[in-house]
């Protein structure tokens, strides 16, 4: 057991580097990280995942500027120019609505409201639907301790259609919102390839509701980058949690923090991110326990940082783990990647999420690195309250479904030989005793054959993933 010295200089550590974070958030002004200077996917708002195609959206039929000091002084929108009354609560063709950043003396501008949304009407084919500052760089803050401050985009029977949601330089500040599902909920339903809807969340920061962002599951690609997710003020925080992303296609996370969990002092409480997708690719992305805005007494959360789901991919580089000692007996792994419930569509997965009889791994894993689940993690750094017994988890696969048709059974009775699954960390730093947990195939800082050296690119691993399901 670590004596009592040993545990205030861990914790000193990590109070260190989470104080270096917001230092650097504060410096860049937008929550981007000084250390990775090269974009991952190109420069400007009009860059995109080479995966996400966005030929063939239309331009915005509707496009809507708000004023700052008038909407202030009202105490919602005002328009410059054509009104959302024209609209009749309703918008067809896609919406843009662009607030002003800055107000008559030049300071950024804070609404004391949450956005407007109209109810959307189809056909919904080829739209976009884009909330943005009027000075790319500039956050607009929207800040309202209304309990069902939200920005909620619901489209229902998407179908085979393409749409595309996006976010810019705008800060939710909505710690009263214990309402709503997400402080931004993004509602995507009823697709069916090969449609699909992406939401794109740059430089912005959000806080409030159940959880800071809620995606259900579905056809959908989600992109958060130079962002800072602050955390939710949920009421019910052991199944709430800063970020919840169901059973969708593609998590992809670049140069953004996320924390504030809510906690309580006798409850374990949530994740500071629940990714349930079928693709995660996690860049220069940190993740801590510690909290936001907190009632007076809680405390962090002892759950493991991250959950996902041990069926599909993972691809993560520069992933930095930050655990600050919480009341309750603290869950061991910090990176927990699950199998005991199936989240996304069936056809989602190119092989079966159940132990197959018709599948025995080889003697050597790494020479069927295409042919399995697979979750690459490097650069990961670990900075705790104590030295971690393990970082990552790769639960084991099960024997059938449920009642219900989702949730996993029989985890405790298949063999290692039976597990379609390996996971694989290079360069793994910090306190911890070490890498992986008992469970499962997995490799830290394996001497890789030419043929697999794919697996440490970005882009193959994400084409290979994403190929094996026809996307």
């Amino acid at each position: 057991m670590e004596n009592t010295a040993d545990r205030l200089t861990g914790a000193w550590h990590v109070l260190c580097a989470i104080l270096a974070m917001v230092i650097a958030f504060a410096a860049t002004g937008q929550g981007a990280w000084a250390a990775d200077a090269t974009p991952a996917v190109g420069a400007g708002d009009n860059a995109y995942p080479f995966y996400m195609p966005m030929a063939g959206l239309r331009r915005p039929a509707i496009r809507l500027s708000v004023k700052c000091d008038a909407s202030r002084a009202a105490g919602h929108e005002v328009y410059a120019g054509r009104d959302a009354a024209s609209l009749y609560g309703r918008a067809e063709g896609g919406f843009e609505f662009i607030y002003e950043a800055l107000d008559r003396a030049g300071h950024p501008c804070v609404y004391p409201f949450a956005p407007w949304m109209p109810q959307l009407v189809g056909p919904f084919g080829g739209t976009q639907y884009i909330m943005r500052s009027s000075i790319p760089g500039r956050r607009v803050t929207f800040r309202t301790s209304d309990q069902w401050a939200t920005i909620d985009i619901r489209l229902f029977d998407i179908g085979r259609q393409r749409m595309h949601f996006e976010m810019r330089d705008i800060e939710l500040d909505f710690p009263g919102a214990v309402q709503p599902q997400g402080a931004v909920h993004i509602e995507a339903f009823g697709g069916t390839r090969p449609g699909l809807f992406s939401a794109v969340i740059r430089r912005c920061r959000i806080y409030g509701g159940k959880n800071a962002v809620f995606v259900p599951g579905g056809q959908t690609m989600v992109y958060i980058e130079d962002s800072d997710i602050a955390g939710n003020v949920g009421t019910n925080p052991d199944q709430e949690h800063t970020t919840y992303i169901n059973g969708t296609l593609v998590t992809h996370l670049r140069n953004s923090f996320w924390h504030g969990q809510r906690a309580w002092q006798n409850l374990a409480s949530g994740h500071q991110l629940k990714d349930k997708a079928y693709l995660r690719i996690y860049e220069n992305v940190s993740v801590s326990n510690q909290p936001t805005g907190q009632l007076p007494g809680a405390t962090p959360s002892a759950m493991p940082l991250i959950d996902a789901s041990a069926f599909g991919f993972t691809w993560s580089n520069n992933l930095r783990l930050l655990r600050l000692a919480p009341a309750q007996t603290v869950r061991d792994t910090l990176v927990d990647l699950r199998t005991e419930i199936l989240y996304g569509e069936p056809g989602n997965y190119p092989w079966s999420v159940l132990a197959n009889p018709g599948w025995h791994m080889p003697p050597d894993p790494l020479s069927v690195l295409d042919k399995v689940y697979l979750s690459v993690f490097l650069n990961t750094s670990v900075q705790s309250f104590r030295s971690e017994p393990y970082v990552f988890a790769l639960r084991p696969q099960g024997t059938g479904l449920g009642a219900n048709g989702t949730a996993v059974i029989g985890n405790d009775r298949t063999t290692r030989a039976q597990q379609r699954m390996v996971s694989i960390a290079f360069h793994t730093t910090g306190r911890m005793a070490r890498v992986y947990s008992p469970d499962g195939w997995t490799f830290t800082d394996p001497r890789l054959p030419p043929q697999d050296q794919w697996i440490t690119d970005r882009d193959a691993f994400i084409r290979h993933a994403l190929g094996l399901i026809g996307r």
